[in-house]
């Protein structure tokens, strides 16, 4: 197995109402990249909570949401309702709008991620992806099983690809293990970028404890997760580093001013066009 990889950040974000940002483009985006963006959604909600139509240009969004079926609508022209525990990819490109509406009543979850896309992507055409739970990457381990949403993992007695392009090299996934499992992640030689968020019951990663927590760490070794003390469920995402700088917009992030100023354009072009 070889070193655990340092536990080298604990960051257990800023909480607004039911999102907590656990990383920003600004802050661990910079260490994370291409991970430039987390917000973990963590509260009860009734038929009709959710997120207006808005843009992203330069990026991908990744949402997962497993306690609630979600109703959607993107600007490439997809809409309909995606079944609980299933992936919507808004690979926004040169532009795109998009919105959710959850339909479920209850407590729910879940996790946004941004993924930076690198130069003759980020300006390119927008393409959304919904991947119905049931089509969701799953690879069985012992005392677990772990859902793959970006690349691919090997494991002993099989493996699981993501059918999402992610245009980065890396994997992203969600760990769950039953009390007393244990199970290690080695991430390719090339992903130096890592980080793990524990969000349901007691995960121990790397000998540290890490409830509702991100960590962050180091560039080398492996990734041990324990549930000493009952079920868990972790976050992972590990890749190699994106290679360009991060141009800010408001929801927007390009790898350079020119980029950037052309998608903001596009988006303006295509609000334009939408139903007042």
């Amino acid at each position: 197995m070889g070193p655990l990889r340092e536990v080298k950040l604990l960051e257990a974000g800023h909480t607004h109402g039911p999102i907590t940002r656990l990383v920003s483009p600004s802050d661990l985006g910079e260490q994370l990249k291409p991970f430039i963006f987390l917000d973990y959604f963590n509260a009860r909600i009734e038929p009709g909570f959710g997120f207006p139509m808005h843009p992203h240009s330069g990026i991908a969004t990744l949402t997962w949401q497993p306690g609630t079926d979600v109703a959607y609508e993107d600007t490439t022209g997809q809409h309909g309702v995606l079944k609980a525990g299933g992936l919507e990819w808004m690979n926004a490109g040169g532009g795109a709008w998009h919105k959710a509406t959850l339909l479920g009543r209850g407590h729910a979850t879940g996790f946004q991620l941004w993924v930076a896309m690198p130069p003759g992507i980020e300006s390119g055409p927008s393409q959304g992806q919904y991947v119905a739970p049931e089509a969701v990457a799953a690879l069985a381990i012992p005392g677990g099983v772990i859902q793959v949403f970006l690349g691919h993992l090997q494991g002993e007695h099989g493996a699981a690809t993501s059918s999402i392009v992610s245009h980065q090299d890396m994997n992203y996934f969600v760990v769950q293990l039953e009390a007393g499992a244990q199970w290690t992640y080695t991430p390719p030689g090339q992903h130096g970028v890592a980080f793990a968020v524990g969000f349901s019951g007691a995960p121990v990663v790397n000998g540290v404890a890490l409830q509702h927590t991100l960590a962050l760490l180091g560039s080398e070794g492996s990734i041990e997760i324990s549930a000493p003390d009952g079920p868990v469920q972790v976050l992972v995402g590990s890749a190699a580093r994106h290679a360009w700088d991060l141009v800010l917009g408001t929801s927007s992030v390009h790898t350079s001013p020119a980029a950037l100023a052309q998608g903001l354009q596009t988006i303006r072009d295509i609000r334009a066009g939408l139903p007042v």
